[in-house]
C-alpha cells in the first residue's frame, strides 16, 4: 500500500523587515557561491596544459569580481569590513588587502570607457630615408589573473559564504516567528508565491 501523498503546501509572501533582510542574505550567499564556482573553473583554466583560454579566463574573472563586490553593496550593508575581520584568522590582513584590490579591479574590468584587456599605441612606420610608409597599431595585452589570486578569492568567498549561511539560519527562525504571530486568516490574505523546481531553500 502506497504512503498517502503529502498535503500541498502554500507559500505566502512575507514583506516584513526580517523577511527582506533574509532575501538580501540569500542574494549575497548566491553571489558568493557564484564567485566561488567561477574561481574553481578559473583554477582549472589557468593551469591548463597548452595555456588558458584568455576569453574564458577574462569572463570568469570578471564574473567572480562582479559577484563578490556586489556582496559588499553599501545600499544593503549585509556584508561589511567587520565580516572581513571576522574571517581574517591567520591571514593577518591579507583578506582586507585583497578586498581593496578586488574593488579596484572590478572598476577596471567593468569600465565603460577603457579596454581592460589590451592597451593600444599608434606608431608611424618609417622607410630608411625617414619618410612615413604606413601606420602601425600596436597592442600590449594586459596580464591574465594569477592562480594565487584566484585561490585566495575562492577561499575568502568560501569563508564569507559560511558566515552568511549561519546568519541566514538565525534569520529564518526569526522570520518563522513573525509568520507564526499572524492569524491563519491574516496569512491566507497574503499573496501566494508560485514555486518552481529547485526554487526553494
Amino acid at each position: 500500500m502506497s504512503a498517502p501523498a503529502a498535503p500541498p503546501t502554500s507559500v505566502r509572501r512575507l514583506d516584513t523587515a526580517g523577511a527582506r533582510e533574509l532575501a538580501g542574505l540569500a542574494a549575497v550567499l548566491d553571489d558568493l557561491q557564484y564567485a566561488l564556482r567561477c574561481c574553481e573553473h578559473l583554477v582549472a583554466q589557468v593551469g591548463r596544459r597548452g595555456g588558458p583560454d584568455a576569453v574564458l579566463v577574462e569572463a570568469l574573472w570578471t564574473g567572480a569580481l562582479l559577484a563578490y563586490v556586489r556582496c559588499f553593496s553599501p545600499r544593503a550593508a549585509l556584508l561589511t569590513a567587520a565580516d572581513l575581520d571576522a574571517v581574517e584568522g591567520e591571514h593577518e590582513g591579507e583578506f582586507r588587502r585583497l578586498h581593496e584590490v578586488l574593488l579596484k579591479l572590478r572598476d577596471h574590468l567593468a569600465s565603460r570607457h577603457v579596454n581592460p584587456r589590451e592597451a593600444f599605441t599608434i606608431g608611424a612606420a618609417q622607410a630608411n630615408d625617414g619618410t612615413p610608409t604606413g601606420i602601425a597599431v600596436v597592442s600590449s595585452p594586459r596580464p591574465l589573473v594569477e592562480e594565487s589570486s584566484v585561490r585566495m578569492l575562492g577561499r575568502l568567498a568560501y569563508l564569507l559564504a559560511a558566515r552568511v549561511d549561519a546568519r541566514m539560519q538565525e534569520r529564518q527562525q526569526a522570520v518563522l516567528g513573525e509568520a507564526a504571530a499572524l492569524a491563519p486568516a491574516e496569512l491566507a490574505e497574503l499573496p501566494l508565491v508560485h514555486l518552481t523546481d529547485g526554487g526553494g531553500h
